[in-house]
């Protein structure tokens, strides 16, 4: 019930945006790509291919990352209107995400999905949920 409280959503929200909260990076994969299929439809937006792609690949890094490192997926929400796509993604974990040193084959693989959300986003926000943990939205442009 907080959490809906607390969910972000725009004015121009269709009623189908609010997303059953996806437990693999592949069904928030298919839920991103059905909501832009539809909203770009529906509101006449330009969805080129690149940035499906890249929405996509936001995506996929914020909940692995969310899975990985913050305790799982507890909320997710995804809507797209003239300035973007917007994902959001929220986890248990209060810690904020950092730039780790890419593998170089000795060490653990990873390091690369935050720089990649922060280079494909127009803009990140991170914020501190009210019982712990936090929500990442990042807005991908449609170009």
């Amino acid at each position: 019930m907080l959490e809906q409280q607390h969910r972000t959503r725009s004015a121009a929200t269709l009623p189908e945006a609010r997303c059953r909260i996806p437990s693999r990076p592949a069904e928030a994969r298919r839920t991103v790509e059905r909501v832009m299929t539809e909203r770009c439809r529906a509101r006449a937006l330009p969805c080129p291919a690149e940035a499906v792609e890249d929405a996509l690949l936001v995506t996929s890094e914020l909940t692995t990352n969310a899975l990985l490192h913050g305790g799982g997926i507890t909320g997710f929400d995804v809507d797209v209107d003239s300035g973007g796509v917007r994902v959001s993604v929220s986890d248990r974990s209060d810690e904020l995400p950092v730039a780790r040193r890419p593998a170089d084959g000795r060490g653990r693989p990873g390091g690369r999905g935050w720089p990649i959300v922060c280079r494909l986003a127009r803009d990140v926000r991170v914020a501190e949920l009210p019982c712990g943990g936090k929500r990442i939205t990042a807005v991908v442009p449609l170009r």
